[in-house]
Formats: structure tokens, C-alpha cells, sequence
């Protein structure tokens, strides 16, 4: 599966109520004061399956390839979303075998520390270069492309 065609959105939860169905939720992030919605369905992968909360900070990933209403504020199905802490970022992308994402914005120099699983909380046993990977950092070098030692990694294992 790739990631390439996902947009995130990152933000505060102020809202959350019933998505039209007992499996689903709306979510409502505020960005720096614009509103985006989200609907959370039973086929949204929420990252530890953390429960969303009113106040807390999280990043949302939709797939723009997908059609979305045409209204405001805007609204997207969430394909996957998780929780961040104060100060932290977090990147989906396809790093090659330099740790570079494909598209040039962010490399990852690897600690002993760095925590690599998959997305079911597994130990990750490979090395993750020519991964798509779910990157949790909180500060980057000024240099091109910018550099950060991951805090975490997620990696996205395609499906079997």
C-alpha cells in the first residue's frame, strides 16, 4: 500500500460526536483556528488505538485520491490518525535506502533508542530503509534535506 496520495492535517480535537452511524465519529480539528472534519469509521487505523479525546493533539491522514463533499468546513474520512505529544511531528512517507523520504523533505539518523514497530506493536527485526514509514520527531536540522533522530517509527507493512 502506499501513502503517497495521503495529505495530514495536524491539529486540536474540539469536537466529537456521531459520524451518521453507530460505528463512526466526527471529529472536528482546529488548525491554528480553521476547522477540518473528519470521519472516523470502524476502517480508520487509529495509531495504539488510542481513544480520541476533546483537547488532544493529533494528526489526520486522508487519501486525496479519494472524492470528498464539496462544503464548509471541509470534510474528509480519516485514514488514519494519532495522537501527538506537545512539540512532536509526525511524516507518512517512503524513505529510501538513506533514510531520505522520497520526496526530499526529512532523513532520519537512527539511534540505538529509536523505538521501530509495526503497526500492531510488534518489534520491527529488519532494518527499515525502503519502508513506508509513520515518523514521530520534535526537531529537525536547518540543513537540506532537514535531518531529525526519530523518537519512533511505525512501519507500515504492506498487507499479505
Amino acid at each position: 500500500m502506499t501513502f503517497s496520495s495521503y495529505e495530514k492535517v495536524t491539529g486540536v480535537i474540539r469536537d466529537i460526536r456521531s459520524g451518521g452511524s453507530c460505528c463512526s465519529l466526527l471529529i472536528s480539528v482546529d488548525t491554528d483556528g480553521e476547522i477540518v472534519n473528519f470521519v472516523v469509521s470502524g476502517d480508520t487505523i487509529v495509531v495504539d488505538n488510542t481513544r480520541l479525546r476533546r483537547g488532544m493533539k493529533v494528526a489526520a491522514f486522508y487519501d486525496t485520491s479519494l472524492p470528498a463533499p464539496a462544503i464548509f468546513p471541509p470534510q474528509y474520512q480519516a485514514e488514519l490518525v494519532t495522537a501527538l505529544r506537545a512539540g512532536q511531528d509526525v511524516a507518512l512517507k517512503f524513505f529510501d535506502d538513506t533514510l531520505t523520504a522520497e520526496d526530499g523533505s526529512l532523513k532520519l539518523n537512527l539511534s540505538p533508542v529509536t523505538n521501530i514497530r509495526t503497526l500492531n506493536g510488534q518489534r520491527f527485526m529488519c532494518s527499515p530503509e525502503g519502508q513506508e514509514l509513520l515518523v514521530y520527531y520534535s526537531s529537525v536540522t536547518k540543513s537540506i534535506p532537514p535531518q531529525t533522530a526519530p523518537q519512533r517509527i511505525i512501519v507500515m507493512c504492506p498487507m499479505q
